[in-house]
């Protein structure tokens, strides 16, 4: 079986990605860069193609299609990078991958202990010598109700961890998890938008919640709310974010992904000039954490990520029932 791979990275994926197409009796087609229209057809006479955040829009997927793609591989959760709608009148399968949600759970409470901590300012000050007290004092997580949007693995292990800290949670999901029901209380968005200190999100993006939190929301919400955000910047609808920091609506934010980050993570772009407006207001208030899109990359999940690819094009290629596809 061929599988040619996009966005491949020496530096981290090589390895693992040489191992499990050696385990599995994979030939491997490689490119270094994301997928576009002029090296698509570096994936000529492949079927099976693996990508992580790219964008693959309508006019991709069908030069894809011209070329006899049967299966687009994304090695991420999220496939909003991806047009569904695209693949289904083409006639291209897409798939995902899952991997160990401790990653981002682990992020996400330390997102979460920053924030309400104030960790950036601390260190910033730190930096200068400046060990002044005034503008620092923290908040306890056991003193906060927390609410959790999302219960799927990453959120269900987000609860775990927060539940070891004594707080009162909340939970939101359309589907409910009996497990959940021992560390946390399900209930409505109103009700967590009203009686929370902090709200943390962890669900796909999806065309029905798009800009989940958005000025309508936000009114709704605590004074001094922290937002966390591990999942996709779209949850958030940035500008109302920015109006609820900067009148104090919103106490802190503890963002790792952010909207319209396509093609900017994980280049080398600092001499580029960047059209990120919102991105560069978020990054210069004190009481908000900005990262890269990192909650995701530990050794761990990075070996998932690439062997769940090379399996998911292989259950589509044997015919067998595949527990990563998308469409």
């Amino acid at each position: 079986m061929k599988i040619f791979v996009y966005n491949y990275r020496e530096f981290d994926e090589a390895e693992y990605f040489q191992k499990f197409s050696k385990e599995y009796g994979v030939e491997l087609g490689i490119c270094t860069d994301a997928p576009t229209l002029e090296n698509a057809k570096l994936a000529e006479g492949y079927e099976y193609i693996s990508i992580i955040t790219s964008k693959i829009d309508r006019e991709l997927m069908a030069k894809f299609h011209e070329m006899g793609v049967k299966m687009i591989s994304t090695r991420t959760i999220g496939y909003d990078h991806v047009d569904i709608e695209a693949a289904k009148e083409f006639g291209i399968h897409v798939s995902n991958v899952s991997y160990s949600p401790e990653c981002v759970a682990d992020y996400t409470v330390m997102l979460i202990l920053m924030s309400i901590r104030k960790m950036k300012r601390i260190m910033q000050r730190a930096e200068i010598n400046d060990f002044t007290l005034p503008g620092i004092q923290g908040r306890e997580l056991p003193n906060f109700t927390i609410g959790v949007l999302g219960t799927g693995r990453i959120g269900q292990a987000v609860i775990r961890d927060l539940s070891g800290f004594g707080c009162k949670i909340y939970a939101y999901d359309k589907y409910e998890n009996e497990s959940v029901k021992q560390r946390a209380e399900y209930t409505d968005l109103s009700t967590i938008y009203r009686e929370c200190d902090l709200i943390t999100l962890h669900m796909p993006l999806l065309e029905d919640n798009f800009h989940l939190i958005g000025r309508e929301a936000v009114a709704q919400m605590k004074d001094g709310v922290v937002i966390v955000n591990t999942a996709r910047g779209g949850l958030i609808d940035t500008k109302a974010l920015i109006e609820g920091l900067e009148s104090g609506k919103i106490g802190a934010a503890g963002l790792d992904v952010i909207e319209d980050e396509f093609g900017m993570y994980y280049y080398d772009r600092k001499s580029d000039m960047l059209s990120k407006r919102d991105l560069y207001i978020l990054r210069g208030l004190p009481n908000v954490v900005v990262t890269p899109h990192m909650a995701f990359y530990t050794d761990q999940a990075v070996s998932d990520m690439v062997r769940h690819s090379i399996e998911s094009c292989l259950f589509r290629a044997r015919g067998e029932e595949d527990p990563w596809a998308v469409v």
